[in-house]
Order: structure tokens, then sequence, then C-alpha cells
């Protein structure tokens, strides 16, 4: 994403000898008349911030891809982004000295690698910061789980049909084997009852990843 235009604390009056200042993300005109004692104004067209004045002391501006203005201390070194459809992790870069008469630059913001992946279940779409598939999401907008990738369900699925068969298998096995034995020793029950547990443990566990939602990622990982 295009990082934001260097601010300025420089506002110059109109025809009309109001002062004014360009915003910093749609260069509308903003008017300054009675907003000059503010640190930040808000564009009337975007509805961004834009910064009038040095931030105050300790404080730096940090300008996020979304144009949310943000304020953190200036030895921040990472910052959310708190508006609910960016979400956002900003790593921030070393701060900068700059000459007094001109207002803080923001530090760089690096986007946290990740990737944009759209919802398997409300269609929303949001950023999902692991660097691979075959993981598990939880959408930030309908707060539901499902999997990035449909390797992992597909593959979990079949481990546990493989498992929950055997179980079962083991389960006649012991059954058909046992029979005799069973009627002297009852405990001999309870092996036959564990193997077909287990199996049908597994198998409603095959169900679940069979049927789980997956999220599809916009574009690949680089």
């Amino acid at each position: 994403a295009e990082l934001p235009p260097p601010y300025t604390a420089i506002a110059s009056p109109d025809a009309s000898g109001v002062p004014v200042i360009n915003c910093r993300v749609c260069q509308s005109l903003i008017n300054l008349d009675g907003k000059l004692h503010q640190h930040v104004v808000k564009c009337t067209v975007c509805n961004e911030a834009t910064p009038i004045k040095n931030p105050p002391s300790g404080k730096k501006y940090v300008r996020c891809q979304c144009n949310c203005l943000l304020i953190c201390k200036d030895t921040s070194r990472k910052i959310g982004c708190p508006r609910p459809n960016c979400r956002r992790i900003i790593t921030l870069g070393p701060v900068m000295l700059i000459p007094e008469e001109q207002p803080a630059q923001p530090a760089l913001p690096v986007q946290a690698d990740g990737t944009r992946v759209v919802c398997g279940h409300c269609g929303n779409t949001f950023l999902w910061m692991e660097l691979r598939f075959n993981t598990l999401a939880k959408c930030p907008h309908c707060k539901k789980i499902s999997s990035v990738g449909s390797a992992l369900p597909r593959r979990r699925c079949c481990a546990y049909i493989t498992i929950g068969m055997i179980c079962i298998f083991i389960g006649v096995g012991l059954t058909v084997g046992t029979q005799d034995f069973a009627r002297r020793f009852h405990a001999t029950y309870v092996s036959w009852a564990i193997a077909y547990l287990l199996g049908l443990i597994c198998l409603i566990r095959a169900c679940y990843w069979g049927a789980i939602k997956v999220s599809y990622p916009e574009h690949s990982f680089a």
C-alpha cells in the first residue's frame, strides 16, 4: 500500500483569510478556523484525521495503511490498528530525528506477513497472519472457526476414518474370538466396549473434519 504523504504544520489562509490545510488522505481543504488549538483535525470529506501540530511530548503519529491516524508512544515498536475491518499489526521502524520546525514524521508501517482470507461462514474478508495453510482460523466478524485451506480437514478426516475402522475391526475380532472366554470372565466385555467406543469416537471426529467450513485466501502466499 502507498505510504501517506508527509505531514505539514503550515496552514495557509484562503482568499477570505480563513486558515486551511490540505487533508493528507484525500487532499481536500480543511477549514482550521477555531481549531488551531487542536493537534489533529478531521476531514469532512473522507472522515480521516490530519495532524496540524507536532504530537504531544513522548508521542508520535503513525498512519495505518487503511488511512487511520494513530497516536502512540514514541518508544512503541508494535501497535495494532483499532478499526474492526483492518486489525493490522504495524511494526514500527527506528525513531527518526526531525528538525524542530517540522512535525514528527510517522514511522514507516510494515504490514506483518499474512494474507487476506475469505471466511467460509460469513463470506467477509479478514487478515490471517500465519505464513502457512492447513491451520484453523477464527473470523473476527462472525467469531466462527474454519480451516484455512482444505488440506488439513481432508487429511484429518481420512486419518480418523482409518483409525476408527481399525478399532471397529479389532472390536469385531475380539467379539468373535473371545466369546467363550467372555462367558467365564465378564471383564472381557470391557475390552469389546473400549474398542467399539474408540472406533465410534474416531468416526465422529471424522464427520466433524469432513463437515468443517473452509476459508480460502484471496491470493497465494509468497
